[in-house]
């Protein structure tokens, strides 16, 4: 499958990994050219977190490995995009 994009639900503990730990392992899986992380809530001990990757054939399995490897939990995914174009999304009257 041809993976260019995915938007993951993360949790984290409130100090490790940090942020640049977490992006690193991620950057570094086959087919990731790029990653961004949003904290989308914290409380005193777990982070809430809004993962986007996007590259070109993205290893999901290598992705959810080296999420998983880092003590992080992937509570959802949210987006997926695959094929050889981007599709904007339509959402319609939500």
């Amino acid at each position: 499958m041809g993976l260019r994009k995915l938007v993951l639900d993360v949790g984290k503990g409130l100090n490790r990994p940090t942020l640049m730990e977490l992006a690193s392992a991620v950057e570094s899986v086959q087919g990731v050219e790029g990653v961004n992380i949003r904290v989308t809530d914290m409380d005193i001990e777990t982070m809430g977190l809004i993962m986007t990757v996007e590259g070109i054939n993205i290893e999901f399995d290598a992705l959810v490995n080296s999420i998983e490897e880092t003590g992080c939990v992937i509570h959802s995914v949210d987006e997926v995009v695959s094929g050889k174009k981007m599709v904007e999304s339509s959402r319609g009257n939500e």
